[in-house]
């Protein structure tokens, strides 16, 4: 084997790697937050974590994606280590699949004019593959584009393949190749051979394809020996797992055992069960020249006997992992968060953000109301919870803030895109809102230690106010949570109606100020609380917009307002009337 052929390898390696990260990544795109929601709702049963893990797989095209995944959704505390095994134990039969499309290069017509099988040979088809893909990436369709990245990056993996196959097809004919073989009869240093070559490439799919390239006719190259190698690939497909476990919390590292275990367990077993068998009945399959789709179907039958016998035992596998990472005492009250291994599948990481956001928004409402309540009666131990969950609000703003941010710097759609920009734009009027909740509050606050009271026309002014802010509060926080885009029309409506309330009570104020019934150190209170409410009716009017803008695209802001206000929009004006009835300071 020659310079030029080992460079042809090399080339054809990093073409083959390349192509399945672009299809991988493509797919992944198309799937879009729907792989997430589906995790979350089928992992309960682990039957459905089979065919789930497979099915994820077969998009991903890698199961070392889908393993590094699981460390981040296990890391962010999204899932626990037992609903991860079944997902595990079915990449690693959804992985397959590559094996059968790699073995598409084996094909050969029978020479006599056109066979159909010459369509199906990579050679032939691959190149059209790229025209046709690139056609579809140069359009300027975003959804077209992402299928154009999944038809070129199969039509390089191909390439890639055919590159491996013409380096190494010399081999064949090679004495000192053939020589070599003989190392193959014995299975361990098989398993041995496949498990370096995996954990270097660090892609079982790419191992098996270079094995794909060197078996069929002439090769010499049996079943027998080519077992034991696949047996190692799945060994060394576990190094990637075992690498993004660095810097996770101790359930995260589990997930990297686990997919060890298995795959060991699963080879251990597998080659005692083949090879006492062959010992006994003398397999004659076992000495048979294999070619690529045996390689594939070798490939298929391990994964499927390996989950066969260990599904039964995935409390066994869940029990040994917890046993090998020790829980530490500290560790258990830890608060996990998103984990940036999770940027490696953006789609799932956005829906995650979302929740969190959602949380974020609940504890932000939470808040709110807590010191509506310390107004009408002041309580310490509630204001002091006040004061707590602001503090939660400004962690959730810091860690996602910046999470978003480098979020956003990954290869995203332009959907996920507007998803992490209305994220952003509303983590900041959320936070801004439990800051208000708090100002709220210490004016209750103050008001009890210097024993003032407003007076009866100022205090029914202010529960028609609260009233108005708890609506337009609730409203606002339901809509962001189920992404109601008709609730959050409402929202604007009664913005204008609070910031018309709010208005009429500073007149009012004047009035009773100038009338003797009202002191001036309880204007100044009186008007930090309408400034409060004000506020957050504004917060709540740029959440429900932002909301709004994505749900309809790209549009401006001001240019939106400007039209609602401007009396043209009916049902604005119908929405507006109709709060502005129910929130009347002169009823």
């Amino acid at each position: 084997m020659g310079i030029i052929e080992i460079i042809t390898l090399i080339g054809g390696v990093a073409f083959f790697l390349y192509g399945m990260t672009v299809m991988s990544n493509g797919l992944e795109k198309m799937s879009g937050g729907r792989l997430e929601a589906t995790i979350k709702k089928m992992t309960s049963n682990v039957f459905k974590s089979l065919l789930l893990g497979a099915g994820i797989t077969i998009a991903m095209q890698s199961s070392s994606a889908m393993t590094v995944m699981l460390v981040g959704l296990v890391n962010s505390g999204i899932m626990n280590l037992k609903q991860t095994v079944g997902l595990i134990m079915g990449s690693n039969i959804g992985t397959t699949l590559t094996a059968f499309l790699t073995s598409l290069i084996g094909l050969e017509s029978d020479g006599s004019g056109f066979n159909f099988m010459d369509l199906l040979k990579p050679a032939n088809f691959s190149l059209l593959f790229a025209l046709f893909g690139v056609l579809l990436v140069m359009g300027k369709d975003k959804k077209r584009k992402d299928i154009g990245n999944i038809i070129v990056g199969f039509a390089v993996l191909m390439c890639g393949m055919g590159l491996m196959g013409d380096s190494v097809s010399a081999l064949k004919d090679d004495p000192a190749f053939i020589n070599l073989l003989t190392i193959f009869q014995n299975p361990v240093f098989g398993v041995l051979i496949g498990a370096v070559i995996t954990g270097i490439i660090q892609s079982s799919a790419a191992s098996v394809a270079i094995l794909q390239t060197l078996v069929g006719p002439g090769s010499g190259f049996t079943f027998g020996m080519a077992i034991p190698i696949i047996m190692g690939q799945n060994i060394g497909t576990c190094v990637t797992a075992l690498i993004s476990s660095f810097g996770v919390n101790r359930s995260a590292k589990r997930v990297a055992i686990v997919h060890i275990a298995f795959n060991i367990i699963g080879t251990f077993i597998g080659l005692i069960v083949l090879y006492s068998l062959n010992w006994i009945f003398d397999f004659a399959f076992m000495a048979w020249e294999i070619d690529a789709f045996g390689i594939a179907i070798c490939h298929l039958a391990f994964n499927v006997f390996t989950t066969a016998i260990l599904l039964p035992f995935q409390n066994a596998l869940v029990s040994f992992a917890n046993k090998v990472i020790r829980d530490k005492t500290d560790e258990k009250t830890k608060v996990a968060f998103l984990d940036e291994r999770l940027f490696a599948t953006p789609a799932i990481a956005i829906s995650e953000c979302r929740d969190i956001t959602v949380r974020m928004s609940t504890v932000v409402k939470e808040a709110l109301l807590d010191a509506l309540s310390v107004l009408n009666k002041y309580d310490k131990a509630l204001a002091d919870k006040v004061e707590e969950d602001e503090g939660l609000a400004d962690k959730y703003e810091d860690k996602l803030g910046t999470y978003l941010v480098k979020l956003s710097s990954n290869d995203i759609t332009v959907r996920d895109s507007q998803n992490v920009s209305t994220m952003l734009h509303s983590i900041g009027n959320f936070e801004r809102i439990s800051d208000h909740a708090v100002e709220i509050s210490k004016t209750s606050e103050e008001l009890n230690q210097k024993k003032l009271s407003f007076s009866e026309e100022a205090q029914k002014e202010i529960s028609i106010a609260e009233n108005a802010l708890r609506e337009i509060v609730d409203l606002t926080f339901t809509a962001f949570e189920t992404g109601d885009t008709v609730l959050a029309r409402k929202v604007e409506p009664l913005e204008q109606v609070i910031d018309k309330i709010t208005a009429e009570m500073r007149s009012n104020h004047i009035i009773r100020l100038q009338a003797g019934t009202c002191t001036i150190e309880l204007g100044f209170i009186l008007n930090d609380l309408i400034n409060c409410f004000e506020r957050i009716s504004d917060h709540c009017s740029n959440i429900a917009v932002a909301m709004i803008e994505v749900a309809e695209g790209e549009f401006e802001t001001h240019k939106y307002l400007n039209a609602v206000k401007g009396g043209n929009d009916v049902q604005f004006r119908a929405e507006y009337e109709a709060f502005a009835a129910k929130y009347n300071l002169a009823q």
